[in-house]
C-alpha cells in the first residue's frame, strides 16, 4: 500500500465514469472540476470499461481495497454493470447516484457486485427538491431508494448537501432515516471554494451541535475523522447521521485516504485542486503504475499544508506550492 509524505495510506479510489447528468443541482462542483457538463449522449472522452478495469487491476497491486463509482450521473453509463462485475473481487464497490435509474437496475447492480449506494436526496418535499436539483424526478428518486433497499444494498445512504437552501430540512430528514430501516443520512458541507456563492454557506458546527443534543450515541470514523450521530425517535426507531465537513478542516484532510480519477482518465490527488491532474497516457499497465505512484507521492493535505493561515488568520496558498507540486 502506498503512503504519501504525510503518512496517509491510500486505501480507496473514487472514479468518475462520466460528467453527464440528468440533474442540474445548484451546488454541483463536478468532482472539483467545476461545471464541465456537456451533451447527454455518450462522449468519446469517457474512459472505456476496459480502461476502468485496467486501472483497478493495477491499483489492486498496491492494496487498494475499495472503489466508489461516481459522475456526473454514473448510471448514464449503460456498461456500469459490466464495470462493477469486472472490478477485482478484493475491492468493496459502492456507487453515488441521484437514484433515478435504480428502479429496474438495482438488482442487476447487486448481482454484478455492488455493495453500497449513496443516493442524493436534499429534501422530502417535491417542490423543495425541484428547486435544488432543477429536476422534477422526486418520485423517481424515492422509487430508486426503495429499489436499492429491496435489492439488499446496505447501507443506503441519503446524501444531503447542507447550505442556505436546505438547512431547514435537516430535522425532517433525520426523522426520515430514523423511521425507515436500511437508510442512513450523510450531511455534506457546502463547498463555496468549489462552487462559488459563499453567501449560501452556513456554519456546519451548528448542525454538529444540534445533532449532539439529539443523539443517543456519537462515534468517530477513521475516514476523515468524521462524526456519526445515532438518533432515536419516540417510536423506537434508530437512525445514523454522518457529517462530511471538509471546508477549512485540517483534521479532515489529514485523514483522507483516497485518490480520484476523472472521467477522462486523469488522476487527481485532492478534490479541491485541479493543478495536480496527472494523465495516465494510453493507460498501459506501466503508465498507470507510474502515474499512480507519482500522484500518491505528491498528495498533500489541502487545509493545513497546501492552504495555511496567514497573520490575519485567513487561508492562503502555501508558498511551497505556488507551482502546483511542492518544490524539492
Amino acid at each position: 500500500m502506498l503512503t504519501d509524505e504525510f503518512g496517509r495510506e491510500v486505501t480507496g479510489v473514487r472514479i468518475s465514469l462520466t460528467d453527464r447528468c440528468n440533474f442540474d443541482c445548484v451546488y454541483c462542483h463536478n468532482e472539483g472540476l467545476g461545471d464541465t457538463r456537456g451533451p447527454m449522449d455518450p462522449q468519446d472522452d469517457e474512459m472505456s470499461a476496459d480502461d476502468v478495469v485496467r486501472f483497478l487491476e493495477v491499483v489492486e497491486e498496491f492494496d487498494v481495497d475499495s472503489v466508489k463509482f461516481t459522475g456526473g450521473e454514473p448510471m448514464l453509463r449503460q456498461d456500469l454493470e459490466e464495470i462493477i462485475e469486472r472490478t477485482p473481487d478484493s475491492m468493496e464497490v459502492s456507487l453515488t447516484t441521484n437514484g433515478t435509474f435504480l428502479p429496474g437496475r438495482a438488482e442487476d447492480l447487486v448481482d454484478a457486485g455492488l455493495e453500497r449506494v449513496n443516493v442524493s436526496q436534499d429534501a422530502l418535499d417535491p417542490e423543495d427538491f425541484a428547486a435544488v436539483t432543477k429536476s422534477g424526478a422526486y418520485e423517481k428518486v424515492l422509487e430508486g431508494v426503495r429499489a436499492a433497499v429491496d435489492a439488499g444494498l446496505d447501507p443506503v445512504k441519503l446524501n444531503m448537501v447542507v447550505f442556505e437552501h436546505t438547512a431547514g430540512y435537516v430535522p425532517e430528514m433525520v426523522d426520515h432515516v430514523a423511521e425507515n430501516d436500511g437508510l442512513q443520512l450523510q450531511l455534506i458541507e457546502y463547498m463555496p471554494e468549489l462552487t462559488g456563492r459563499p453567501e449560501w454557506n452556513i456554519d456546519i458546527q451548528r448542525v454538529h451541535d444540534w445533532l449532539a443534543e439529539q443523539a443517543a450515541e456519537v462515534e468517530h470514523r477513521e475516514m476523515h475523522d468524521r462524526k456519526r450521530y445515532w438518533i432515536e425517535n419516540d417510536d423506537g426507531g434508530r437512525g445514523m447521521v454522518e457529517i462530511v465537513d471538509p471546508v477549512e478542516n485540517p483534521t479532515f484532510c489529514a485523514n483522507c485516504h483516497r485518490v480520484r480519477v476523472t472521467h477522462e482518465g486523469y488522476l487527481k490527488g485532492c478534490l479541491n485542486r485541479s493543478d495536480d491532474l496527472r494523465s495516465m497516457g494510453e493507460m498501459t499497465d506501466a503508465e498507470i503504475r507510474e502515474a499512480y505512484r507519482e500522484v500518491v507521492a505528491n498528495r498533500v493535505p489541502y487545509y493545513g499544508e497546501y492552504m495555511i493561515k496567514n497573520d490575519d488568520d485567513e487561508w492562503e496558498i502555501n508558498d511551497d506550492y505556488v507551482e502546483g507540486y511542492a518544490e524539492v
